[in-house]
C-alpha cells in the first residue's frame, strides 16, 4: 500500500530514501522542498537518473534558492532560515511543527497580501504555459498499463509543478484541482470609489466616508481587480488541457483501423520474450537478446523465407515496442542504425514499411531521447522516401505516422530541455512535404495523418513547432474543416489550428481574412460541441491578444451567436462563451447592454446555482466554468460605477440647460440609454447584493436629483434624445429602485443613506405634472418608508432613527406633508398611493402619527371618505380606513380631534355599508376584499370603544375613590359615542361569521357596548338577531367564548324589558340556554351553565 501512495522522489527527506518510514518530520523536509521550489521554479535536488537524484539527496546541500525571474526579489533572511532549518539532513535538527509556526518569516504574512501573491502566482505559471499540458498530453499517450503510465509520468523531475499522476496538478486545468471558489468569490464586488462625475448632489458628501466605511459585502467578497490583473487571469483560462491532450498518430483508430500486430514464435530464430520479460533481464541477456535481433535484421532476404522470417521479427518488434522501458532502450540501440539502414536500402518494401511502424512506434514510446541517437536521419530518410514517393498514397500512409512521432518525440525532448540542440533541427524540407500532404486533393487518411502532426507537434512549445507557422497553414486546416465529411478529421483539423494560434494569433486571423468572418461565425454556430470548443478557444485567443479586436466587438451577430451558445449543454462550451463575452465587454462597454437584452443575466444565474458551493460537481467542466464565472461576474460588477459615472456626467453636462450643445446631445444618446443595464442586475440575486453599495446609493440618488430638474423643466434633455427615451429613462431608473427594495436586507446596513441620499428626490418628484412619475414616486415612498420605519438594525449597527430628530422625520414634516393637502384632493388614483404612503408612515411609528395629527390632516382624511363614499371597496377607502385603524391605535392619538371632525359619524356610515355588503349572501363578488374592510372597521371600533372605555372607567375609579375627578369628559364622550349603539344590530349578526377573526372582535366590540349603554339598541334581540345569538351559542365550543356571550345577553335582558320579552318569544334562543344550563361537569362548564341558567331563571324559565 505504501509504494502505491509513495510521493515524487524529488520531495523525499534523506531519511526516507535511506529506508525509514514516513513521518512528520520526513513532511517538514518536502515542504521545504516545495517552498524552494514555489521560489526558485525548481527543486534543491534534481537528476534525470534516480541513483544520482538520490546520492543528492542524502549528502549534498541544496545550492541558495535564485528567483527564475532576476527582476524579482532576492530571498530574505527569513526565508533563507526557513529553507535551512526544514532542509536539515538530520531529522533531530530540522525544524518541528511547533518551530515551524512560530517562525519570523510568517509573520505579517497573511495580510494585505492576496493581490501580490496572485500576482507573483501568475508569473509563475505563465513561465509555465507552454509547458504545462506535457503532463496531459503525456498520460493520454502512455500505454494501458499501469507501470508504463507511472514511468511516463514521472519521467521530467525537473518540471516545477510536477506530481506523480499529472492529472492531479495542471497550471491550465479544468477538470480537476482544488479550485472550489465559494459563492462570495463567485459574486465578488468592488469596494465603494469616489464617483467619476457627481451633479446635483442629493445630500453630503460621502466620497470620503465611502472610502472609510466598506460595505458589510466587501469583507468577504473580492477585491477589485484591474484590467491587468483581470486580462493575465483571463489568459490562463485560454487554453484548458482537455484541449491540448495529445493522442497518438500511429495506430489510432481515429485515423485508420490497423489489423493487429502478430508474429509467430516458432519462427522467430530467438526467445520470444514478452515485454514485461525483456524489461527484467539483466545487461548480458539482454546484449545477447539484442545482438540476435540485430544480426537478424542484418541477415540479406536473399530468399523468401528469408524475408518472411524478418517480417515475423519486425513484427515481434511491434509488439514488443509498446513498453516504454523496451522501447527506450531500443531506440538508442545499435538495433535503431540498422532500422535506418533498411528503411533506406530494404529492396523488398513490405520490409521497409514494416521498419517504419517500428520506428514509429519506439518514436511513440520512448520515455527519453539521447542527443546522439540519429532520430533527425530517420527523418530527412522519411521525408526523402515521401517526397520520391508523393504519388504513391498507400506508402504515404506507412511512412507519415513514423516521421510523425519522430517529430514530436524531438519537439518534447527540445520542450523538456527548455534550449534548442542543433543536433534536433529538423530540415525544412519534412515541413513542406507534410503541408503538401494537408492540401486538397489528398487522400482523406493522408490529409488526417498530417493534420494531427501539426495537431501533437504544435501542443509543444518548441523550435520544431514554429516550422508550421506559415501563411497558409490556417486557410488549409479551415479546409480540411470545412469540406471534410468525416467529423473526426474535422475535429483533428480544427484542433491543429487551434494549438497553432496558440504560437500565432496570425494563423486564425488569416483564415478569418480569406473566408470572411460571417462564415467563421455561422460555423461556430451549426458545429458539433467539440469543435464548437476549440472554435471559442480561436476566438478567445485572437481577443486576447488584439487581433481584429475592433471588427469582433463591435459585431452585434458575433455576440448574438456566442450568447446562444450559452443553452450549449456543455459546462466547456458556456465556460467559453463566458469568456469570450467577458473579452468583448471590456473592450466595448456598450455591448453590455446588447447581451443584458439577450439574457446574460439569467444564463449566469443559471450557471452559478449549478457551480455553487455545496453541490456535487458532476460535471468535471464545472470548475472551469466557476473560474470563467467569477471573472466575468466580477467585472460586470465593477462596471456598475463607470456607468453610472458615465450617466452622471452626462447630465452634471447639460444641469440646467434648456438646449444642449450637440456634443453633449451625443454623450446623452450614448450614456443614457445603458441605464436598463443596471436594472438588468439589481433584478438579479447574483448581482443585487454586489451592486447595491453606499457609492451606488449615492449615485442613483444624484440621477434622482437630476430627474427631478429634467421633470420641472430646469434641464431639457428630451431635444437631444426624444421625449419617449426621456421618459423610458426615468422609468427604467425609479424601476431599478423599486427592484431594490424588494430585498429590504440589502438595505439594512444603509437605511441613513436611503434616507439621506434617495427619499429627498423622490418626495420633490410628488409633485410632478407628470401623473406617472407621481404615482410612481408615491408608490416607492410608501415601500421604503415602510421598509425603514420597520428595519431593526442588523447585528446592532444600523437602524433607522425615528424621532424627533431624524432625517426622516424632518423630510416628512417639512416637504412632503405639506404637498399632501393638494395631492389628496386630486381625482384619480393619486389620493390613494398617497394615503398608502401615510398607512405606511403610521403603521409602526408614533412619531409619523403624531406628525400627520400636527399637520392638520385629519380633516381632508374625512373629506376623503366624503368624496369616495360611493366606491367604499375601492383602494382609497381601503387606504383610508387602514390609516383611520393606525390613528385610533396609536396610545398617543389625539382621540379628540379625531371625534371633534366626525370619526363616530364616518365609522358607523363605513360600517353599516360595509356589513351589509359581508351580510349580503347574493354578493359573493368582492366577498374576499369586504371580508378584509369589515375586519380593518371591526378594529376601528374596538379602539374607540377601548378609548371610551377606558375614559369612562377612570372617572368612576376617580369618582369611587372620591378624588372628585372631574366625569364630564366622560360624560360628554360617551355621549359622542352614543351613535355606535346603532352597530349592535350588525355585530349581532356578524357573531356566527366562520372567520374567528370576526368573531372575536365583534364579541368584543359588542360586549364593551352592552356595557357602556346596556340594552340602548331596540332591536337588539330582534327575532333575526336571537336566532344569530342562538346559532352563535350553539357553534361555539370554547367555554370563553360561550361565556362572553351569555353575559353580553344577560346584560342586554337585564338592562332593557323589551329585549326581556323578546327573549321570552325566541324559541330557539331559549332551547340554546337550555341545552347549556344543565351542563355542569368542570369549573368552566359550570359557569357557562350557572349564566345560562341565572338568564333563563330571569325569562321566567
Amino acid at each position: 500500500m505504501k509504494s502505491r501512495v509513495r510521493g515524487s522522489l524529488t520531495y523525499t527527506a534523506p531519511e526516507v530514501a535511506r529506508g525509514s518510514d514516513f513521518s512528520v518530520a520526513s513532511d517538514l523536509w518536502s515542504l521545504g522542498c516545495l517552498l524552494y521550489e514555489m521560489f526558485a521554479g525548481k527543486p534543491p535536488f534534481f537528476s534525470e537518473s534516480v541513483s544520482e537524484l538520490v546520492e543528492n539527496i542524502v549528502h549534498k546541500n541544496p545550492s541558495p534558492p535564485i528567483p527564475k525571474d532576476p527582476s524579482l526579489p532576492k530571498a530574505s533572511p527569513d526565508f533563507m532560515n526557513l529553507l535551512d532549518g526544514l532542509l536539515q539532513k538530520d531529522p533531530q535538527k530540522r525544524l518541528t511543527w511547533a518551530d515551524l509556526l512560530r517562525h519570523p518569516f510568517w509573520k505579517d504574512a497573511l495580510t494585505g497580501k492576496d493581490q501580490d501573491s496572485s500576482t507573483e502566482d501568475f508569473g509563475i505559471r505563465n513561465t509555465m504555459e507552454c509547458s504545462g499540458s506535457q503532463d496531459a498530453k503525456e498520460l493520454v499517450r502512455s500505454p494501458p498499463s499501469g507501470q508504463a503510465r507511472g514511468e511516463r509520468s514521472g519521467q521530467r523531475p525537473g518540471r516545477s509543478l510536477r506530481l506523480e499522476n499529472p492529472a492531479e496538478l495542471r497550471p491550465n486545468n479544468t477538470l480537476g484541482g482544488q479550485l472550489n471558489e465559494s459563492m462570495f468569490l463567485l459574486s465578488s464586488r468592488p469596494t465603494p470609489r469616489t464617483s467619476t462625475a457627481v451633479g446635483s448632489s442629493p445630500g453630503e458628501d460621502v466620497t470620503q466616508s465611502s472610502a472609510q466605511e466598506a460595505p458589510p459585502l466587501t469583507k468577504t467578497a473580492g477585491a477589485p481587480l484591474s484590467q491587468q490583473d483581470l486580462e493575465s487571469r483571463m489568459r490562463e483560462l485560454i487554453y484548458t488541457d482537455a484541449e491540448l491532450v495529445v493522442t497518438p498518430i500511429i495506430d489510432n483508430p481515429r485515423i485508420m483501423k490497423q489489423p493487429p500486430v502478430k508474429f509467430d514464435p516458432k519462427v522467430l530464430h530467438l526467445p520470444a520474450y514478452s515485454a514485461e520479460k525483456l524489461v527484467s533481464l539483466k545487461d548480458q541477456d539482454w546484449n545477447s537478446f539484442l545482438q540476435q535481433v540485430c544480426s537478424q535484421i542484418d541477415c540479406p532476404e536473399k530468399t523468401m523465407g528469408a524475408s518472411r522470417a524478418k517480417l515475423n521479427l519486425l513484427c515481434y518488434l511491434c509488439v514488443v515496442a509498446g513498453q516504454r522501458e523496451v522501447a527506450t532502450r531500443l531506440l538508442h540501440s545499435p538495433l535503431f542504425h540498422l532500422l535506418i539502414q533498411h528503411l533506406r536500402m530494404a529492396p523488398n518494401w513490405d520490409v521497409r514499411a514494416k521498419v517504419a511502424r517500428v520506428i514509429g512506434l519506439l518514436a511513440s514510446h520512448t520515455a527519453e531521447l539521447q542527443e546522439h541517437t540519429p532520430v533527425i536521419e530517420a527523418i530527412t530518410l522519411l521525408t526523402e522516401l515521401i517526397r520520391e514517393n508523393f504519388r504513391n498514397s498507400k506508402l504515404k500512409q506507412c511512412l507519415l505516422p513514423a516521421l510523425g512521432e519522430l517529430l514530436y518525440l524531438v519537439a518534447t525532448q527540445e520542450e523538456k530541455k527548455k534550449h534548442p540542440r542543433e543536433c534536433w533541427a529538423v530540415p525544412l524540407a519534412a515541413y513542406t512535404v507534410l503541408m503538401r500532404c494537408l492540401r486538397e486533393g489528398e487522400e482523406r487518411v493522408v490529409n488526417h495523418m498530417a493534420a494531427k502532426i501539426v495537431e501533437n507537434v504544435c501542443t509543444t512549445c518548441s523550435a520544431q513547432a514554429q516550422g508550421f507557422i506559415t501563411g497558409e497553414i490556417g486557410p488549409v486546416l479551415w479546409y480540411l474543416f470545412k469540406h471534410s465529411t468525416v467529423d473526426s478529421l474535422r475535429i483533428t483539423a480544427v484542433s491543429a489550428l487551434c494549438r497553432i494560434t496558440r504560437h500565432s494569433p496570425s494563423a486564425f486571423q488569416s483564415v478569418i481574412e480569406k473566408v470572411g468572418l460571417s462564415s467563421v461565425i455561422t460555423a461556430l454556430a451549426s458545429a458539433i460541441c467539440r469543435v464548437q470548443q476549440y472554435l471559442l478557444t480561436l476566438f478567445t485567443a485572437m481577443l486576447s491578444c488584439g487581433v481584429h479586436l475592433q471588427r469582433l466587438i463591435q459585431e452585434k451577430d458575433f455576440v448574438s451567436t456566442i450568447i446562444r451558445l450559452l443553452d450549449s449543454p456543455s459546462a466547456s462550451i458556456r465556460a467559453k462563451a463566458f469568456l469570450v463575452l467577458l473579452y468583448i465587454l471590456i473592450h466595448n462597454h456598450e455591448m453590455l447592454l446588447l447581451s443584458c437584452q439577450a439574457r446574460l443575466v439569467m444564463y449566469i444565474e443559471r450557471d452559478s446555482r449549478k457551480t455553487s458551493p455545496g453541490k456535487e460537481r458532476q460535471q468535471s467542466g464545472n470548475e472551469y466554468l466557476s473560474r470563467c464565472l467569477d471573472l466575468l461576474i466580477r467585472h460586470m460588477v465593477q462596471e456598475v460605477p463607470r456607468l453610472l459615472g458615465d450617466i452622471l456626467a452626462a447630465l452634471a453636462n447639460v444641469s440646467g440647460r434648456k438646449h444642449p450643445s450637440t456634443v453633449q446631445a451625443k454623450q446623452l444618446k450614448l450614456c443614457l440609454p445603458l441605464m436598463p443595464v443596471v436594472l438588468h442586475l439589481v433584478t438579479s440575486q447574483v448581482f443585487r447584493p454586489r451592486v447595491v453599495t453606499e457609492e451606488f446609493l449615492f449615485s442613483y440618488g444624484t440621477i434622482l436629483s437630476h430627474i427631478k430638474l429634467i421633470d420641472s423643466g430646469e434641464t431639457n434633455i428630451e431635444g437631444a434624445i426624444g421625449l419617449m427615451a426621456s421618459e423610458e429613462f426615468i422609468k427604467i431608473t425609479l424601476s431599478a429602485f423599486e427592484a431594490i427594495i424588494q430585498y429590504p436586507v440589502l438595505l439594512k446596513d444603509y437605511c441613513s443613506k436611503v434616507v439621506d441620499y434617495i427619499l429627498p428626490p423622490l418626495v420633490s418628484l410628488v409633485q410632478s405634472q407628470n401623473v406617472e412619475w407621481r404615482l410612481f414616486s408615491l408608490r416607492l415612498l410608501s415601500e421604503t418608508t415602510s421598509l425603514l420605519v420597520n428595519q431593526e438594525g442588523g447585528d446592532g449597527k444600523e437602524a433607522a432613527p425615528i424621532d424627533s430628530d431624524s432625517n426622516l422625520l424632518a423630510l416628512i414634516r417639512d416637504v412632503l406633508l405639506p404637498q399632501y393637502e393638494h395631492v389628496l384632493t386630486e381625482p384619480g388614483p393619486v389620493p390613494a398611493y398617497a394615503l398608502k404612503l401615510l398607512v405606511a408612515m403610521t403603521a409602526h411609528s408614533p412619531a409619523l402619527t403624531r406628525l400627520v395629527e400636527e399637520s392638520k390632516l385629519v380633516p381632508l382624511i374625512f373629506e376623503v371618505i366624503l368624496a369616495h363614499q360611493e366606491n367604499i371597496l375601492g383602494n382609497t377607502m381601503q387606504s383610508v380606513i387602514a390609516l383611520l385603524h393606525n390613528l385610533v391605535a396609536c396610545k398617543d392619538s389625539n382621540m379628540q380631534l379625531l371625534y371633534e371632525h366626525g370619526l363616530v359619524h364616518h365609522v358607523c356610515n363605513l360600517f353599516t355599508e360595509t356589513a351589509t355588503l359581508c351580510l349580503d349572501l347574493e354578493n359573493k363578488n368582492d366577498d374576499e376584499t369586504a371580508t378584509a374592510l369589515l375586519c380593518s372597521l371591526l378594529d376601528v371600533l374596538h379602539g374607540m370603544l377601548t378609548h371610551t372605555s377606558g375614559v369612562v372607567r377612570l372617572a368612576l375609579q376617580a369618582q369611587k375613590a372620591g378624588s372628585g375627578g372631574d366625569t364630564q369628559a366622560a360624560e360628554d364622550l360617551l355621549l359622542l359615542s352614543k351613535p355606535l349603539t346603532a352597530l349592535v344590530s350588525l355585530l349581532i349578526p356578524l357573531l356566527p361569521a366562520e372567520d374567528p377573526e370576526i368573531f372575536e372582535v365583534s364579541s368584543k366590540c359588542l360586549s364593551i357596548l352592552v356595557q357602556l349603554y346596556g340594552g340602548e339598541n331596540p332591536d337588539s334581540l330582534s327575532p333575526e338577531n336571537a336566532e344569530s345569538f342562538a346559532d352563535s351559542l350553539a357553534s361555539r365550543q370554547d367555554p370563553k367564548e360561550q361565556k362572553l356571550l351569555l353575559r353580553i345577553l344577560r346584560r342586554m335582558v337585564t338592562s332593557n324589558e323589551k329585549h326581556l320579552e323578546s327573549l321570552k318569544g325566541a324559541g330557539s334562543l331559549l332551547r340554546a340556554l337550555q341545552r347549556l344550563a344543565p351542563a355542569g361537569g368542570s369549573s368552566a362548564d359550570s359557569a357557562v351553565a350557572a349564566l345560562a341558567l341565572e338568564i333563563l331563571q330571569t325569562v321566567g324559565r
